[in-house]
């Protein structure tokens, strides 16, 4: 009797564990796709790809059509390339969509100069050779990067093409 009570307890922590594990999401996906508008799209892919390391997934139009329909834009057509930090489907998207003209607002000196989305955090396995590709783009560093967090990690704070913050984290190599 004793082992049969065991057997029906383990199933039915199983089953809760399954019911639990189901019943704390209503999204289909764990990945959040974040698109950020750049004036310059080739510029802003060699920050990223050829800059920070990331990789590119795919690109894609959207037509004027559809970009009324949506809501998107008022009919303006864009380009929109994907990049990954590694091509995965468990890899989270950062979308680079141009219209193809510059912004019409400062560009921010400091994440508190404006609202919204203002800075992404990209944690690497070695930040030298990021650094060192970095500077071969005339990309500034900000404050004095890199900073150390601990004795192991540091800190590196740069702005993309259009001024959106990107905090690298990790090791020095």
């Amino acid at each position: 009797m004793r082992e049969s009570m065991k057997k029906w307890f383990f199933l039915i922590a199983a089953l809760l564990v399954t019911f639990a594990s189901h019943a704390q999401s209503n999204f289909s996906s764990k990945l959040i796709g974040l698109g950020v508008v750049v004036s310059d799209l080739d510029l802003s892919l060699d920050f990223y790809v050829n800059g920070i390391g990331m990789v590119k997934a795919y690109s894609f139009t959207i037509n004027e059509e559809f970009s009324k329909r949506s809501g998107l834009s008022n009919g303006v057509p864009a380009s929109v390339t994907v990049l990954k930090l590694e091509n995965s489907p468990d890899a989270s998207e950062w979308k680079l969509m141009s219209f193809g003209k510059k912004a019409t607002h400062p560009k921010q000196t400091f994440i508190q100069d404006d609202t919204g989305v203002q800075y992404i955090t990209i944690h690497v396995k070695a930040l030298k050779p990021v650094i060192e590709r970095l500077k071969q783009r005339n990309v500034a560093f900000l404050g004095s990067s890199p900073t150390p967090l601990n004795q192991n990690t540091h800190f590196v704070l740069v702005q993309d093409p259009d001024g959106t913050f990107i905090e690298l984290i990790g090791p020095m190599e």
